[in-house]
């Protein structure tokens, strides 16, 4: 069995559309969609700014009226997402095998809402009916599960938890998957943290932009980069393996998941470097590619200085000094948790079908130092492999190689 991947339907949810081509059009036009919160009154708090998704009603895409008592705002966008990457991929889930179709989803700040919401129901209860835990394990268990039940998909489920990275580590379960014979599974991350918890949370990691203009308040490998904005979104896939989708007629499809890597970091004050230069030599490795069959490289984007210094340098060491084109269309969304990379990666599948690669918005004072090929415009050039990078709060890091159908 191939460990290859491919990507034959996708749904992508994001502050800068809602599907797949809004989405594109929006940002090779390099129109951010970042702006003051409306969630909940932001005032108080020093950081009032996040990409948020506009216009979403869940009953105009389908949701039921019964599910909305029972679902929170982020388990509706994935419910939304999953409905169209399975449209998009034509399949008949009812002509799968009963249990050939699974889901592995990504969450990390999504949860915030459901239990912002959830506590207060049981505080009204007495406060010994509160516990935060049982509230996370329920929202993660509702993401995933939501999709299943709604789809009757009876194959193995699971949730990853790693933060920013959780994008591209739902889709390396998912391969794993795809790999133990299951033939689809439906995997990616839609996340955000639109809720004053969730927003105290942010606040606490001290990575969040304290600007108020939006077009100067993330940054990254800017001069001026002094923290990122939240966002919420992220993007849902429908992966097979070749077999599979050839069975069921399908000849062509979006793009390869090649090659596929996680590494953690050494502990903080250890000295030792960090391993995001190392995940992405394993993914290359796995996929059988050299840095220079690379065309681009979807950066992490941290938005913080010491961290864009460290990613810089994994991409100079690994390409040399302006060696592939670096970019990072989340500055026109936000960082959406474990829902960003998996943007990232419908971004770059996108890149690869019309081969231009999407700018980085606001960056007007690249550190010279860095020494790396930040796209600033949209750049048209022949696309055949991309490579996504993301990093997770804590340690984790992720890579996944990305090819045109081979």
């Amino acid at each position: 069995m191939t460990s290859t991947a491919v990507i034959t339907g996708m749904g992508v949810i994001a502050p800068t559309g809602l599907g797949a081509e809004s989405h594109w059009s929006r940002t090779l036009a390099g129109r951010a969609a970042i702006g003051r919160i409306s969630h909940f009154d932001a005032e108080r708090y020093p950081s009032r700014l996040a990409g948020e998704i506009a216009g979403f009603d869940p009953r105009e895409h389908g949701i039921p009226s019964r599910l909305l008592p029972q679902t929170d705002h982020m388990t509706r966008l994935s419910l939304v997402a999953a409905e169209w990457a399975i449209k998009d991929a034509g399949v008949d889930l009812a002509a799968m095998p009963e249990y050939g179709v699974g889901v592995v989803t990504a969450s990390s700040a999504g949860g915030f809402a459901f239990g912002h919401r959830e506590l207060h129901n049981l505080w009204s209860k007495g406060p010994e009916h509160v516990s935060a835990y049982q509230s996370f394990a329920w929202f993660y268990a509702v993401n995933t599960g939501q999709i299943s039940i709604r789809h009757g998909l009876r194959g193995p489920g699971g949730v990853v938890v790693t933060e920013q990275a959780g994008g591209l580590d739902a889709l390396a379960k998912a391969r794993r998957q795809l790999r133990d014979g299951v033939p689809m599974v439906i995997a990616g991350g839609v996340d955000g943290s639109p809720s004053p918890w969730g927003w105290v949370a942010q606040l606490a990691g001290g990575r969040i932009s304290t600007a108020d203009d939006p077009e100067r308040a993330y940054l990254p490998f800017d001069q001026d980069a002094a923290g990122h904005v939240p966002g919420e979104g992220g993007a849902l896939f429908v992966l097979e393996t070749p077999e599979s989708a050839r069975a069921r007629g399908v000849r062509s499809w979006y793009a390869e998941i090649a090659g596929q890597a996680s590494t953690f970091d050494p502990a903080p004050g250890s000295g030792r470097p960090s391993t995001l230069r190392r995940a992405a030599e394993l993914a290359l490795d796995e996929a059988g590619l050299e840095p220079g069959d690379i065309d681009v490289v979807f950066a992490d984007a941290a938005g913080v200085p010491d961290l864009d210094r460290a990613e810089a340098q994994a991409v100079r060491e690994l390409f040399g000094p302006q060696g592939v084109p670096v970019t990072a269309p989340k500055t026109m969304t936000g960082r959406l948790g474990a829902g960003g990379a998996a943007l990232d990666l419908a971004t770059a599948v996108l890149s690869i079908r019309d081969g231009v690669i999407p700018p980085t918005a606001n960056v007007r004072r690249p550190v010279a130092e860095y020494g790396i090929d930040l796209v600033s415009a949209p750049r048209h050039v022949p696309v055949s492999a991309a490579l996504v990078l993301a990093r997770g709060h804590g340690g984790f890091n992720a890579a996944a190689a990305l090819t045109r159908q081979r």
